[in-house]
């Protein structure tokens, strides 16, 4: 999941980038991406049952995924609303909510020098409160990043590419599959192993 929305975001070619390099790991990996402008501003009136029917979409999204990556700009020192309104949403019910046991790396990415490095606390906490697991990684602020090559695929820069694989090493590490946590997940028709899914 990226915090961004526009076209050409930073921190969504970070996500492509992490994804095609999980994808290298196991060529069953599936990561979509949870695109967080489709939910409507959190509202505990329409909080019931399953919710709004993107917000039943994501939680199921969720819920059926092995780990969670988002890469966040800052916006005033802080994660982009859009963000902690999905959060809100996923974070839901409470505790026993799509976030909860769900390993989860947080990096994040600017054209600015520090590249975004203040909105990560506030998003850890977020995160924290949510049930979510955070990832142990060395932590990741991409800064300058629109100077970064880049193709439609993610960055092609050889140093940049190498910081955000040690971030997908630490993910594949801490996947759920290898964890270990019960999750309840649709069998497979087919009776093939299931692949490990990465939002």
């Amino acid at each position: 999941m990226s915090g961004s929305l526009r076209r050409g975001s930073v921190n969504t070619t970070a996500v492509a980038t992490l994804g095609r390099l999980l994808a290298r790991r196991d060529a069953r990996v599936h990561t979509p991406l949870l695109d967080p402008r489709v939910l409507p501003y959190y509202d505990q009136d329409l909080d019931v049952a399953d919710g709004p029917a993107p917000v039943a979409e994501a939680r199921r999204l969720l819920a059926s995924a092995d780990a969670l990556v988002i890469s966040t700009p800052s916006y005033n020192g802080g994660a982009p609303g859009v963000l902690k309104n999905a959060l809100d949403w996923l974070s839901r019910p409470w505790g026993d909510s799509a976030l909860t046991g769900l390993p989860t790396a947080v990096l994040s990415a600017s054209p600015g020098p520090r590249g975004a490095a203040d909105a990560q606390p506030g998003l850890r906490v977020n995160l924290e409160r949510s049930g979510a697991v955070l990832i142990d990684h060395r932590p990741l602020a991409l800064g300058d990043a629109e100077a970064l090559p880049r193709t439609g695929q993610g960055f092609t820069d050889q140093a940049t590419v190498a910081l955000l694989d040690e971030v997908a090493a630490a993910v594949w590490a801490a996947r759920r599959t290898v964890v270990g946590v019960d999750v309840v997940r649709p069998a497979a028709g087919d009776g093939a192993p299931r692949p490990a899914t990465v939002a």
